[in-house]
């Protein structure tokens, strides 16, 4: 896993790791950047222009890509059910039956 920034992935500026660990089982699951402030400034610099950008495209486009981001989520969505489970140590249920399904919601509501 590296950092996106930018519409790209990056490695840290450190070039160091964290191991990113189940909560629940304390199984290492993946490696994470361990990212520091020059990281950060970058991600927020190309933040900033990518919002510039974003507020100048028409409100009907904003509004079909986060709907296509919905449909996304819903496609992946038993894999993302694995990653939140994994990330935060929580019953797999719960993302299935809570989590996961409100994201879709949530993009939905903001296109409309």
């Amino acid at each position: 896993m590296q950092n996106y920034i930018n519409g790209k992935q990056v490695p840290p500026t450190s070039e160091k790791y964290l191991e990113n660990v189940c909560p629940s089982t304390g199984e290492n699951y993946s490696l994470i950047p361990d990212s520091d402030k020059t990281d950060v400034n970058r991600a927020v610099e190309a933040a900033r222009k990518s919002f510039k950008l974003w507020s100048t495209i028409p409100k009907q486009e904003r509004s079909d890509f986060l709907m296509r981001l919905a449909d996304e989520i819903e496609a992946h969505s038993e894999e993302l059910v694995i990653a939140e489970s994994r990330d935060n140590g929580k019953p797999e249920w719960l993302a299935r039956t809570v989590d996961i399904p409100r994201a879709p919601e949530n993009f939905r509501f903001f296109a409309t």
